[in-house]
């Protein structure tokens, strides 16, 4: 017999997750889950974990609960690891407790996993402590949106209207001027403050505060919209003085990375951190050479070379792919001069034990270039695992200098299989070599870059953006991911 996990996804920031549930996400056979849960986080389970959705679709119910029952219950009976991936808490509102008597009741083992509810985080963001030493020591946590088939209410509106000091009501945007009106009826000051938090945690976060009185109407103009929730007391007035997640230099900014999926993490980090909403267009695909007869051949003759230059992570990764398969390991670069082309390629040869001898000042090939002016290139023989595509001014100085360089291409980046389909423009487009450029305008067109801000990493690429006709507004001044989003976060200070 297979086991149950109830397990919290959080409030919809990705990062929100506990370590035990990105645990068992990853250890999953099965997950099911709901409509609120973060979708990146499905990304994380295993190739041959099978996903189940059970939330709401465009053109269907929700799934009954009933159904999603038997669903458990079948699932377990395979002696799988079944993960029911629920958002936020699930054992707050979010009907854990009725699964679990279900499995129980059936001697199904399950075990619950706790998630960060959004009743506490998406305050939390919005600048609101629900307890305050001189504003709240009590809080009440209720549903907006009872089951239709109760005959009355469950809820003791008199003692809500009369007693906690923060009242946090979630799922009930779309009863919100009902409840207002039945606290304010029951004996509430329809002067307390109160606030609705719509997508709260996401870069979408957006809040509407007031009276109680006049929440309805400021929601209804202001064009609130489920899932969010609700927040009356006097800790609300705190927002204007605690608010920071707005505040963040990107907040509410669409930004579109075209990086490979595999190559866009540091990046979309900066990115979030900044409070930007990290919209994934990958233009390219990093496809290895193989076999590679070449740079097998040098990897075997690793002696006969003074120097390496590694122009990027994936010439590393190619390299060391060949190293180790060979069955040699860094000993076999001993006295050669390693030159890396930034600080992202110099990261990626420390961490597998090779510390750069050299780092340009500027991250491009004219840097690497400043570099060897001070160094015997004369007689010297150089190895440069690189792209296919990449250009010679490297090799050409060499050469010119009285070196050889063998130039040894072990990756070409592709067209990716699948385009991505914008539900939403993005307000920026990042580009981060040419390759980016060139694969961008033959899969969307320079139209798709209309009325859009266009970053660009460098001058290299800024080169390639204007030989397509297209002008970038943002050039970073240092050359790698971080002066990127730096040049960003200037553009609109």
């Amino acid at each position: 017999m297979g086991k149950v996990y109830l397990v919290g996804a959080g409030p919809g920031d990705f990062k929100l997750i506990t370590l035990r549930a990105l645990e068992l996400i990853q250890l999953a056979n099965v997950i099911i889950y709901d409509n609120l849960v973060n979708k990146d986080l499905l990304s994380l389970a295993k190739n041959n974990s099978e996903l189940i959705y059970a939330g709401k679709k465009a053109s269907q119910h929700e799934l009954p609960q009933k159904d999603i029952n038997a669903l458990l219950l079948k699932k377990a009976g395979k002696n799988a690891v079944v993960v029911r991936l629920k958002g936020g808490d699930p054992f707050i509102f979010g009907r854990g407790g009725e699964e679990a008597e279900f499995l129980a009741d059936r001697g199904i083992v399950c075990e619950v996993v706790p998630g960060v509810t959004s009743a506490i985080s998406a305050p939390a963001y919005a600048g609101i402590p629900l307890t305050h030493r001189d504003r709240a020591s009590t809080v009440a946590l209720i549903t907006g949106h009872e089951d239709e088939k109760k005959t009355g209410s469950s809820i003791r509106w008199h003692e809500l209207a009369n007693g906690p000091d923060t009242l946090v009501f979630l799922m009930g945007i779309k009863n919100l001027s009902v409840i207002a009106d039945r606290l304010v009826t029951e004996g509430k000051d329809p002067a307390t403050p109160a606030c609705i938090i719509q997508s709260g945690t996401l870069p979408t976060q957006k809040v509407v505060a007031g009276r109680l009185a006049e929440i309805g109407s400021l929601a209804k103009k202001a064009g609130i919209k489920p899932p969010g929730i609700i927040i009356v007391g006097n800790v609300v007035s705190l927002r204007k003085k605690l608010a920071w997640f707005e505040k963040r230099p990107l907040f509410g900014k669409k930004v579109a990375i075209t990086r490979p999926p595999h190559q866009s993490m540091r990046l979309a980090n900066l990115l979030s951190d900044s409070g930007a909403q990290v919209i994934h267009m990958p233009t390219i695909e990093i496809s290895a050479i193989a076999p590679n007869k070449k740079l097998s051949k040098a990897v075997d003759s690793l002696g006969s070379y003074h120097f390496m230059i590694f122009t990027s992570i994936n010439g590393v990764s190619a390299f060391f792919d060949e190293l180790f398969r060979k069955g040699k390991d860094i000993r076999s670069l001993h006295g050669i001069t390693v030159i890396a082309i930034g600080d992202a390629t110099a990261s990626f040869l420390a961490a597998r034990g090779i510390i750069s001898d050299h780092v340009p000042q500027q991250f491009t090939s004219e840097g690497i270039i400043d570099v060897l002016r001070g160094l015997a290139v004369r007689d010297k023989r150089f190895l440069l695992p690189r792209a296919k595509e990449a250009r010679d001014v490297i090799v050409e100085f060499i050469k010119a200098q009285g070196g050889a360089c063998d130039v040894i291409p072990v990756y070409k980046a592709i067209l990716p299989e699948k385009t991505t389909t914008l539900h939403e423009k993005p307000d920026i487009v990042t580009f981060t070599s040419s390759s980016t450029v060139a694969n961008f305008v033959k899969l969307y067109g320079k139209d798709a870059l209309k009325g859009t801000i266009i970053a660009s990493i460098g001058p290299v690429t800024t080169k390639t953006l204007r030989a397509h006709g297209l002008v970038p507004s943002i050039e970073a001044k240092r050359y790698d991911i971080p002066g990127l989003v730096e040049a960003i976060v200037e553009y609109f200070k």
